[in-house]
């Protein structure tokens, strides 16, 4: 496989919300379609792989990863929410179809640290995602590895549900401790969960950089309105 840019989250655009499209939300007898369809519109999409237990649904795999690698140039964000015991190979799986970011649970502790030296070896962009019940300084001792940091606004694994009251300060803190670290490198904050209309405008002005994009755009009466709507943020 040809080696990927080390920084290529470097020219994601800054002046404007990213565009981060959730695979998930995709009609998925219809995906190569859909894909087609958001790729002018995205910045990168959105792979959430789940096993069932570290949260109820179960989700994605990596031939399918491999099957999107080959329909799309836009980079693949693989978010992993699975038991620690199985991060490691879940990694090795995803870097080797071509994943360029792969971001792991803060609640992964246990493997963490190994997780992330592995995805170094392997050349892939670290991510951490935080569940919405956990605290927000827990992200901190991590930050020199990490090239996205993903707030969850809703309960993890779940469609559908209303955003956490809390969902705006905890991007702020979260803003505040990434700035804290003094790291010239750039760090993409992230909200995933309780994506709507009415809520987008709030997780932007409390520092997101990115939101993940599910039924606000895949089932937009207009895409092209829609991400109007969405860059003028």
């Amino acid at each position: 496989m040809a080696d990927r840019p080390a920084r290529w989250i470097d020219a994601l655009p800054r002046d404007r919300l990213i565009a981060e499209f959730s695979v998930w939300s995709a009609d998925l007898l219809r995906l190569a379609d859909d894909i087609a369809r958001v790729e002018p519109f995205a910045d990168l999409l959105h792979v959430d792989v789940a096993d069932g237990h570290f949260a109820p649904s179960m989700l994605f795999f990596p031939d399918l990863v491999a099957a999107i690698r080959r329909a799309s140039v836009r980079p693949v964000h693989v978010h992993l929410m699975v038991a620690d015991g199985i991060v490691l190979s879940q990694i090795e799986q995803f870097a080797d179809v071509g994943a360029d970011l792969i971001s792991i649970h803060v609640e992964n502790e246990t493997v963490a640290d190994e997780a992330l030296d592995l995805l170094g070896r392997k050349g892939v962009s670290a991510g951490m995602v935080l569940r919405v019940e956990t605290p927000v300084e827990r992200i901190r001792r991590h930050l020199a590895r990490l090239d996205f940091v993903t707030l969850l606004g809703t309960a993890i694994g779940v469609k559908g549900q209303g955003i956490d009251q809390r969902a705006g300060a905890r991007l702020q803190e979260a803003k505040r401790i990434i700035a804290d670290c003094g790291d010239d490198r750039r760090i993409v904050l992230a909200a995933d969960g309780g994506i709507r209309e009415q809520t987008v405008p709030m997780l932007r002005r409390a520092g997101a950089a990115t939101v993940v994009l599910g039924s606000l755009a895949f089932n937009a009466p207009s895409l092209e309105e829609r991400m109007e709507w969405l860059r003028a943020l």
